[in-house]
């Protein structure tokens, strides 16, 4: 199998923009309806460990399940984005596509890129401009890190892997530019 295709078991980084300067997100509850259609057409594919959603694009971080194929997933990503953008076209009386034409997909295939993603993604809405702290965005995952409140995120795994709570915290606080992907500070 290549980079470009989902296997089951592994982990990936996907995203996607908007077109041009749209916006994917004009509101609060854009944001939530985009994870409720994601949670309908991906949980049967993904376990989520990060996310972010931000006005003009998303990330998520996400593990394949066991016994999915990339066809089927590439499909669901697709159902997932069409369905989005036809209901943000009725609310909004607009036309047309709202995604760049294809997302885009990258395999996490070390340690220090597994630990450099998910800070990455946290750290999306700082890196933007939109807040001084990852805390302060309630698009991302980086809350239900720190909630005791059930979660459909990976939570446990992945504090596991940076040791506990503390370290996860303190990991988010540190010299973030040292730890991103060099890949990724370039988009």
């Amino acid at each position: 199998m290549n980079a470009d295709t989902f296997e089951s078991g592994y982990i990936y980084h996907f995203y996607s923009r908007a077109i041009g300067s749209e916006k994917l997100f004009l509101e609060g509850e854009n944001y939530f309806f985009f994870l409720t259609k994601y949670e309908k057409y991906l949980n049967p594919y993904f376990e989520t460990m990060a996310y972010c959603l931000i006005p003009n694009h998303f990330h998520f971080m996400v593990r394949v399940k066991d016994n999915c194929n990339d066809e089927e997933i590439v499909k669901s990503i697709g159902d997932f984005l069409n369905a989005y953008t036809k209901s943000f076209n009725k609310i909004y009386s607009r036309n047309g596509g709202l995604f760049q034409r294809k997302f885009k997909r990258k395999k996490v295939e070390s340690d220090t890129y597994f630990t450099r993603l998910i800070i990455y993604i946290h750290h999306n809405p700082v890196k933007h401009g939109l807040r001084l702290e990852p805390s302060d965005w309630k698009y991302s995952s980086y809350n239900s890190y720190l909630s005791s409140k059930p979660s459909k995120i990976r939570r446990e795994e992945v504090l596991g892997w940076f040791g506990d709570l503390e370290e996860f915290k303190k990991v988010h606080k540190i010299n973030v530019e040292e730890y991103l992907p060099m890949d990724l500070l370039l988009e």
